[in-house]
């Protein structure tokens, strides 16, 4: 099974995509990155962990390196563009979705400020990139689920 990365600073953030993530148990393991320095740090990890990666939540609102900067990171490294991108942010800016499509992310999802709407939000996510989306294999290898 598929791991999920998130990186977001906003405790309560985390805490509700943790609660609805394992609500629906759509992953064994969600890793936490709460600034641009510690998801560079993660991402550039070991081989194991790069590739069991299913899905990154992303921020763009970061500490110390910005979401758009992780974004470009992640699809500039031939080993992590592969992983599906999703940027869940309250920026509803047009010049943030169109930077972060320009940078190659995969789906962009302004976070919905009511409770149900954004457990609806995170199931929905959840069920299309980590049940329904067949990811590339990996070095033709096949990635495992």
């Amino acid at each position: 099974m598929l791991s999920v990365l998130l990186i977001e600073d906003n405790q309560d953030d985390i805490d509700l995509t943790l609660h609805s993530l394992r609500r629906y148990n759509f992953v064994n393991e969600i890793r936490v990155a709460m600034d641009g320095e510690e998801a560079l740090r993660h991402l550039k990890g070991s081989k194991e962990q790069q590739t069991s990666l299913g899905l990154i939540l992303l921020d763009l609102k970061l500490p110390k390196i910005s979401g758009l900067e992780v974004l470009e990171n992640i699809k500039t490294d031939r080993d992590l563009a592969r992983i599906p991108v999703v940027v869940l942010t309250s920026s509803e800016e047009a010049k943030d979705v169109d930077e972060c499509y320009r940078l190659g992310v995969n789906s962009y999802i302004v976070k919905p400020v009511d409770f149900k709407k954004f457990m609806e939000a995170i199931r929905t996510l959840g069920y299309y990139w980590l049940l329904l989306n067949k990811p590339p294999s990996l070095g033709g290898e096949r990635a495992s689920r």
